[in-house]
């Protein structure tokens, strides 16, 4: 977001900062009374910049400020929240203004959490800002504390002393924080005594520090508190006479033109608030306090932004959409016309061609037909060679029936003559219909063969069974049909024996006819 509301609140006054585009303007004091507050909304209300809209971040630097450690048992989910908010009311149920953070856990013992409590404690020097915020609408991001922002600026300034007291000279006092290992332990705010624009009591407050963390054990006798005073490069030789080095505290200075570089300002400070704000508006961590029903407008403006960029994605998706298939309908189109050209272009080329052929001796529709019954005949037409395989195989494994004649039928089997030759096929000459010639299925196929079976010893039973097991080996085909038309010898009661063979002999043979029908 390229435009905020910065604003800096003490207890004597409120200072409204313009970040638009990573720059912070000039501040506008407003004092903590009714003619400051009426000139906050007007300057809110300036109709040529519409402040309204724009998200405000309210940095708090009250000297009413608690900061409490405490051992939690270690708790974790919806329980340790819980146990933090009763925690929370406990220590400060007088202000909707707190909050804590975890700092670590203890390395003895249960290994409880150390949790760093905070709150401002007097929610009175805010309700008149925060009700002006409320009234004009104004959507608010957070609430927060110059102690707790300050943990960016050590990072920032590099400061790796593990007993660290940063001393900055803010809008509000003499502001002196204790880190311990990089996080942040106390903070207090005290009123400051100048003397040609130098606070002269920086060294005596600093003791005063010390004695209460070494009484309250937050640093231990022996260690040494390394003092950071962030100062303008023209004092620094005036306060390093006012702060001497002793056993137990070391003093460092550090100009503020070169704070300011680090932290990413063009001008040099005159106090350290301007490189809070700076901090603030590059980077804002979420809120320290919580601000409650005042952020709703900040969220219903977030909701909004945000439902107009899903809107206007799905826009730039839809025309994007429509473009595209815009110009697929272009191509598509083009593509149509190329090929309507190109046909009509083959249909003259071909009656050009055709033009100069003699004329068909019959239509390409017949000649069509005429390829179609070609195949089907060339398929279905009848012919013996399957059925002569079939005799072929069977006769291989009866080794004592010997064949003799032979004959093949298209269609149905005709009838068998009187005499002991079959007669010729009836209508011999006569034209075949279609149904003979494969169209348009295959025809049956008849094959009556007469053959002789061995009968050693003029055994008649042995050649029945031959014949019989001929006869089945021959109908084991699909389709095939398989019928004993003459045997050696009729069995039947009310015939008279009979029969084809030779004079008795001791060796033998006997003449049987079958008639086979195969529909493929």
């Amino acid at each position: 977001m390229f435009r905020k509301q910065l604003l800096y609140l003490t207890s004597d006054a409120l200072c409204a900062y313009d970040w638009n585009h990573g720059v912070l303007g000039a501040g506008q004091v407003f004092p903590a009374s009714a003619a400051g507050l009426d000139g906050f909304a007007a300057w809110l209300e300036d109709p040529q910049e519409r402040r309204l809209d724009v998200p405000a971040y309210l940095l708090t630097d009250l000297i009413e400020e608690d900061f409490q450690h405490q051992l939690l048992p270690h708790v974790r989910g919806k329980a340790g929240r819980a146990l933090l908010e009763r925690r929370r009311q406990q220590l400060h149920r007088d202000t909707p203004y707190r909050g804590s953070t975890l700092l670590g856990r203890e390395s003895t013992g249960r290994h409880d959490d150390q949790v760093l409590f905070f709150a401002l404690t007097n929610p009175s020097l805010l309700q008149p800002w925060t009700e002006a915020l409320e009234h004009l609408r104004v959507p608010v991001a957070g609430i927060y504390s110059t102690s707790l922002l300050s943990i960016a600026l050590v990072k920032k300034l590099a400061l790796a002393h593990e007993h660290l007291l940063l001393v900055t000279q803010q809008s509000g006092g003499l502001r002196q924080s204790y880190y311990e290992k990089g996080q942040l332990r106390f903070s207090r705010q005290t009123a400051t005594i100048a003397l040609d624009g130098v606070a002269v009591n920086i060294a005596l407050e600093t003791e005063k520090t010390r004695q209460f963390l070494t009484s309250t054990r937050m640093l231990a006798r022996g260690d040494v508190l390394n003092t950071v005073i962030l100062a303008p490069a023209a004092q620094i030789a005036k306060l390093e006479l006012l702060c001497d080095n002793g056993v137990e505290v070391a003093y460092h200075f550090i100009d503020l033109q070169l704070a300011g570089q680090r932290v990413g300002l063009k001008q040099t400070p005159a106090l350290a608030d301007e490189l809070l704000l700076t901090l603030l508006g590059k980077h804002p961590p979420p809120s320290h306090y919580p601000p409650g029903p005042l952020a709703r407008y900040y969220h219903f403006q977030r909701a909004r932004k945000t439902l107009y960029g899903a809107s206007a994605l799905i826009g730039t998706s839809a025309a994007l959409w429509c473009v595209i298939n815009l110009l697929g309908g272009i191509s598509d189109g083009a593509a149509t016309q190329r090929l309507q050209q190109e046909t009509a272009s083959y249909q003259e080329r071909y009656r050009s061609v055709m033009s100069t052929q003699p004329p068909a001796p019959a239509k390409t529709q017949n000649m069509k037909v005429a390829v179609t019954l070609g195949r089907m005949i060339a398929i279905q037409a009848p012919e013996p060679g399957r059925l002569l395989g079939v005799l072929s195989a069977a006769l291989d494994q009866a080794p004592q029936v010997r064949l003799s004649q032979l004959h093949w039928n298209a269609g149905p089997p005709p009838a068998r003559a009187a005499g002991s030759q079959p007669a010729q096929q009836q209508g011999t000459g006569a034209p075949s219909g279609s149904a003979l010639a494969g169209i348009p299925v295959a025809p049956p196929q008849a094959l009556r063969l007469e053959a002789d079976v061995d009968m050693p010893h003029n055994d008649y039973r042995a050649a029945l069974g031959a014949i019989t097991a001929f006869a089945q080996t021959l109908a084991r085909q699909p389709g095939l049909r398989v019928a004993i038309e003459e045997a050696p010898l009729d069995l039947r009661s009310s015939a008279t024996l009979s029969g084809k063979s030779a004079a008795p002999a001791p060796d033998s043979q006997a003449r049987f006819t079958l008639l086979l029908v195969w529909q493929p």
